[in-house]
């Protein structure tokens, strides 16, 4: 009898012992997981530093379509940007320069909405974030954004890739989750240089994880007091021949007042930059 309940007693105490080691082995996971998580968020604000200037400007991009190596089609528009006071987001004015056929007509993103506008008609419909604008370029790969206000970012880990410039890169390897519903790109994988904290390579996927496009961030020069990526290489998820080069010059810190961003007003905008 008391040989089975020290056998009893005994074994009592090894499922004890177990169970606060499964539990300290799932608190010593969690914490892990959350400090990673939240170096994680910091790498990609420390991106968005990089990618935007902290406060209003502008920039002039120039969109380049390529089908099999060979240049299809041009745009040519200047993005006005300013960070919300609120949110923390930017707001973007986007004014079409070229084609002709495209010449003052505006695109317009305050909060979660997005307003196209065309002069021609006077009219303004919303529009989604992944309306493409020329090739694989859509209104959010153009327009101005903070990527930590719209993903939660995991870290996959550090890793070694190729670079738009065709050179191995020791990069920090980050899984985004959209925030929200509106958000334009469901998923992405976001590889960032370890060493400067550059952004060197995206790719975005749809809910179902479907790869949508890949891009890489490129000529690195200084504008507004900080290096920044002046070309992204955007190439299609299905067909890589199908390639769209984004250029960004001419960023000029400015005024960017505040009647600019509100869709009653996009009647009588006229500002040339």
């Amino acid at each position: 009898m008391f040989e089975r309940q020290q056998a009893t007693r005994t074994m009592r105490r090894a499922l004890l012992k177990a169970s606060l080691l499964s539990a300290a082995a799932l608190w010593s996971g969690t914490a892990v997981y959350a400090t990673s998580d939240s170096k994680a968020q910091q790498w990609l604000a420390a991106t968005d530093d990089v990618r935007n200037p902290s406060g209003a400007f502008s920039v002039r991009v120039v969109l380049s379509e390529y089908r099999q190596s060979k240049l299809a089609a041009t745009s040519q528009m200047v993005v006005f940007a300013k960070p919300s006071e609120n949110t923390g987001q930017f707001n973007n004015l986007i004014r079409l320069e070229t084609p002709s056929r495209d010449e003052g007509k505006l695109i317009l993103r305050n909060g979660l909405d997005i307003w196209f506008f065309d002069p021609a008609s006077h009219a303004s419909v919303r529009i989604s974030p992944q309306q493409r604008l020329l090739g694989q370029a859509s209104n959010n790969d153009v327009m101005s954004t903070n990527l930590a206000k719209d993903f939660e970012a995991t870290l996959q880990g550090v890793e070694t890739i190729t670079g738009g410039d065709s050179k191995p890169v020791r990069c920090v390897h980050l899984q985004l989750q959209a925030q929200r519903a509106d958000v334009a790109y469901p998923f992405a994988d976001y590889w960032i240089e370890e060493s400067t904290q550059r952004p060197v390579k995206a790719q975005f996927y749809t809910a179902e994880r479907r790869l949508l496009k890949t891009a890489y961030f490129r000529r690195y020069q200084s504008e507004l007091g900080k290096d920044r990526p002046t070309e992204t290489v955007i190439i299609d998820g299905l067909d890589p021949s199908w390639v769209t080069v984004m250029r960004l010059s001419e960023y000029k810190t400015r005024d960017v007042p505040s009647s600019w961003l509100q869709r009653e007003y996009l009647p009588r905008f006229t500002e040339q930059p």
